[in-house]
């Protein structure tokens, strides 16, 4: 139940006896809305004046924090000690509620991560495009812009360090080839304690964090040491690792006159919607990494906008990892508290500089022009979209632009493990965190009896359920209704779905809902109630919008359908042993990983699966071995 309580723009004698509660000290304000989901957190040296600049009439405000400002109903507040405390504890919190006005960087899945999971006894090293702040122990270096050279560059690491070069063992009692030629030091079978594994793990740790020339100074020592102890394969080994890294660090392009200093230089370039940010990691003379950030214009001021990511940044990397001096081409709100939090963090002095002249203004000025460039390809991107969803709502002739299109397909083999697809494409870029799987409930539709038609019905049908029963409801007052749907299919599958959204005469869902479907072979759109295609080009803007739509829809359906069925391969034989039920086999399954280890694993390996007993494992085994 949602609390009913005004905003405090519309109770100003209440607004007026809280902010003379808050104390004029240094600290953290929390601003609620009335139903107290937090929509803002901000930290100040003064936390009254900050708080009260918000609701002062002669205060300019931006549009994004004017509407925040309307919503407040509460507001707390944190007391600490200084303003670096302050800072720490702010950037704690809003990673922790990660309030709507606070979100300033967007998470796109534009550029990648590097993930080191150091919760896991043998870390993983991997690229993904989602930070997942699941484990705290887990490490993120990035976002980087360029894919290919981070490709290219943890290929190589693999070739200088044995690691573990497969996610899965290849065979259960013994290692692969990789281990014979040493590339890996046998982590499937444990041939490598974990202590081991880590410490080579933290060296590849180090050339992330920018640490290669570091790393590099230190396996020099390693190998005279064992060049001094007669141990010439292990002197052997670690000059080979010297020359890989010499190899990668050859890679950069980027070199400066000074290479006793590390530094960091950030800059940025926006237009009205969009503002991309780079920065640039110089680690002895070499860029050794190149960083990117998006985020909306209307977010904040150019020095404001770099502070916060320079803040959200050095919040999650490790002390050694904050360089010495840091370039920005704007000078920031609060530059010496973030000096300050960053000194105290690394323990040794940073500078934050503005540079305007020479060789250092001249790095600047590099890198805004990469964010421009950057900028450029997004507004590019951007204006293909809009061009696409201006001729798409041309020629099915929709009131307004398409925000949100929803897409659906069904994937099956000949009627077994039929399921659907849902995807969401909004302002014609794919909404992953919107997509939705079904499997198909309707009992007549089994092996060897498929029926595309009764499946699409279904979907469309769960869907849109609540309009359908409850025809007093507007779809106007739900953000996540769609403004088209297209169906992968013909007339067919069209008219099925259009009986469906029929089925109730009080609903005038149709009417409020426009549908069309796209049929394969020669790329037609079909509308309701017509029995012509549409006369389109398939190289229009609007029809390649739909085609990439659909080919998405069956992508998606295609990879669930290929899950359904492997569980069901996995568990078929399974399901026959007497005694072993569901959990059971999903323990059998994440211990042996197949089916073809379960058979060769004898009675004794089979009860180390918890809750396989000598009894239920002996049935096993002899279901295997009759």
């Amino acid at each position: 139940m949602l609390n009913s309580t005004p905003s405090l723009l519309q109770n100003p004698e209440r607004l007026e006896q809280r902010l003379k509660e808050i104390p004029l000290e240094a600290g953290v304000y929390l601003m609620r809305d009335s139903s107290a989901q937090i929509l803002y957190i901000g930290k100040s040296k003064k936390l009254r004046s900050r708080v009260r600049s918000y609701f002062r009439s002669s205060q300019p405000l931006s549009d994004r924090i004017a509407m925040m400002v309307r919503q407040v109903a509460e507001i707390e507040f944190i007391v600490t000690d200084t303003e670096a405390e302050a800072l720490a504890l702010e950037a704690n919190l809003v990673k922790q509620h990660q309030p709507y006005f606070n979100v300033l960087l967007k998470d796109d899945k534009k550029y990648p991560y590097i993930c080191i999971t150091w919760s896991e006894d043998y870390p993983r090293i991997f690229i993904t495009r989602k930070r997942r702040l699941t484990q705290e122990k887990d490490r993120y270096y990035g976002p980087y812009v360029d894919t290919r050279v981070l490709r290219n560059t943890l290929h190589l690491i693999k070739r200088i360090f044995p690691l573990r070069q497969r996610p899965k063992p290849l065979f259960k009692d013994r290692p692969c080839l990789n281990y014979d030629i040493g590339r890996c030091p046998g982590v499937c079978q444990s041939l490598i304690t974990p202590q081991d594994y880590q410490k080579i793990v933290q060296k590849v740790a180090m050339i992330f964090q920018g640490r290669t020339r570091e790393l590099m100074d230190l396996l020099s020592q390693q190998m005279q040491e064992a060049a001094a102890q007669l141990n010439f394969e292990l002197a052997a080994k670690l000059r080979d690792q010297i020359q890989g890294l010499n190899q990668l660090q050859g890679e950069q392009k980027v070199s400066l006159p000074d290479d006793t200093i590390s530094r960091d230089a950030i800059a940025l370039a926006a237009n009205e919607q969009h503002c991309c940010i780079q920065l640039f990691q110089i680690r002895a003379g070499k860029l050794v990494g190149r960083l990117g950030f998006f985020a909306e214009a209307q977010s904040g001021t150019p020095g404001a906008i770099l502070q916060r990511v320079l803040e959200e940044h050095y919040w999650q990397v490790d002390p050694v990892e904050i360089p010495h001096e840091i370039l920005v081409q704007y000078d920031l709100p609060h530059g010496d508290l973030l000096t300050q939090w960053l000194t105290e963090k690394r323990g040794r002095k940073v500078h934050l500089l503005t540079p305007q002249r020479q060789t250092k203004a001249e790095l600047v000025e590099l890198v805004e022009r990469n964010a421009q460039y950057e900028l450029d390809w997004t507004q590019k991107k951007c204006d293909r979209n809009l061009q696409a969803l201006q001729d798409l709502a041309q020629f099915l002739d929709l009131p307004a632009l398409p925000k949100r299109i929803e897409g659906y397909d069904i994937s099956h083999i000949q009627g077994s493990n039929a399921v659907a697809s849902q995807v969401v494409f909004i302002d014609g870029i794919p909404a992953q965190q919107h997509y939705r799987h079904y499997k198909i409930k309707n009992p007549e539709i089994t092996i060897g009896h498929s029926d595309d038609f009764a499946s699409l019905a279904e979907v469309i049908g769960r869907r849109f359920r609540q309009y359908l029963e409850n025809p007093q409801l507007s779809p106007q007052d739900d953000p996540d209704f769609p403004d088209l749907v297209m169906i992968d299919g013909g007339k067919g599958q069209l008219s099925a779905v259009v009986a469906v959204l029929q089925s109730h005469p009080e609903s005038s869902l149709l009417a409020e809902l426009p549908v069309v479907s796209l049929a394969k072979q020669r790329e037609e759109i079909f509308l309701p109630g017509q029995s012509q295609p549409l006369a389109t080009d398939p190289d229009q803007p609007g029809v390649q919008l739909l085609r990439r739509l659909r080919d998405e829809a069956h992508r998606f359906a295609v990879t669930f359908h290929r899950q359904q069925r492997l569980q069901q391969s996995r568990r078929s034989r399974l399901e026959e042993i007497p005694g072993l039920g569901f959990e059971r086999q999903k323990q059998l399954l994440a211990h042996f990983h197949s089916i073809d280890y379960i058979r060769e694993a004898t009675p004794e390996q089979l009860q180390q699966v918890p809750g396989i007993g000598p009894k239920l494992a002996q049935e096993i085994y002899n279901y295997f071995h009759p």
